[in-house]
């Protein structure tokens, strides 16, 4: 084959290749269309990349308590006229929560959290009780207001604010009642709508000087021991105050012999005759309350039996007018 004639076979090669060539790329331009056209046909799309972003984990919402928040009245008459401190103090903690404007219970709360002594200054005077007062009347005379009987009370060290005794020697701030009241304002008190971190059992001195090992019953004995030793020194109130703070502690404490039996029915005694001055005024709540407080300890003792029962009789009639 000479020079001239390969260029010509080369070209008639191209052009027997070429309709070859021409179909293999229609038929793989078919096939792709063809794919695409099933796709669309048959709801089939090419995976998209989706990105997502962990959600963060919301906080829980607080816990709500279920049990409901006690009127102000209960709160007063069923702890704090009684000296049930640490039970108050819960209760009264959740009320201001619940009614954070409430003045008057701002004002407990203050009385009940703070140091009575910052309160009402460690400057004092001597006051003997006479027949028909309470801490009330005298928080009126000496703080400028009986609703500022908590912090008398607890400026006495008082296991239970609804009892006093004719006779007995307490302690009144030796200033004004016009200064008690602008050292009241001025005292540094704890917000009540912080969480509580764990409330004391009892708010009585003698029981917050407690170690905090010191089991209640434990410390129940020791004050009624030292009752006694009050008592045969002849400070007699004052045996029976420290054996009021015993029995709040443990109300089933057994009597260490003869003269801590006497003594007991002698604190019962006075929390009845007090209960009956309260049933007398219709402050049937506290007398209630401290009719429960000698039952706890007696549960036979008559006296108080007959007049519970009789101030619940009432109090019920009272709800029906």
């Amino acid at each position: 084959m000479t020079s001239r004639s390969k260029p010509q076979h080369r070209y008639r090669r191209m052009l027997r290749i070429a309709p070859a060539c021409i179909v293999s790329a229609a038929m793989l331009g078919g096939c792709a269309q063809m794919q695409t056209f099933k796709r669309k046909v048959l709801g089939i799309h090419k995976p998209e990349v989706v990105t997502t972003t962990r959600p963060v984990a919301a906080k829980p919402p607080p816990a709500v308590s279920s049990e409901p928040v006690l009127p102000l009245k209960t709160i007063i008459a069923r702890q704090l006229q009684v000296g049930h401190y640490a039970e108050g103090r819960k209760e009264l903690r959740r009320y201001l929560q619940a009614h954070p404007e409430d003045r008057y219970a701002r004002d407990l709360w203050r009385q009940l959290t703070v140091d009575p002594d910052k309160l009402l200054g460690k400057a004092s005077k001597i006051h003997v009780v006479q027949a028909g007062e309470s801490y009330g009347s005298l928080a009126a005379r000496y703080l400028g207001s009986a609703s500022r009987f908590l912090a008398l009370a607890r400026y006495n060290h008082a296991a239970n604010p609804s009892v006093l005794q004719l006779g007995e020697k307490l302690r009144v701030p030796a200033k004004s009642p016009d200064a008690v009241k602008a050292s009241i304002a001025a005292a540094p008190v704890e917000n009540p709508s912080t969480p509580a971190v764990t409330e004391s059992p009892s708010e009585t001195p003698s029981a917050a000087a407690a170690p905090a090992s010191e089991a209640p019953q434990d410390r129940a004995e020791a004050l009624q021991r030292q009752s006694l030793a009050l008592l045969h020194e002849g400070h007699k109130q004052q045996a029976l105050d420290r054996l009021g703070q015993a029995l709040t502690l443990d109300p089933k404490l057994k009597p260490s012999g003869n003269d801590a039996g006497t003594l007991r029915q002698q604190l019962l005694a006075s929390y009845h005759e007090r209960a009956i001055v309260l049933y007398r005024d219709q402050k049937l709540d506290p007398a209630i309350a401290l009719w429960n407080r000698v039952l706890a300890i007696d549960p036979d003792y008559e006296p108080a039996i007959i007049y519970r029962a009789r101030a619940r009789e009432l109090k019920d009639r009272l709800k029906q007018l």
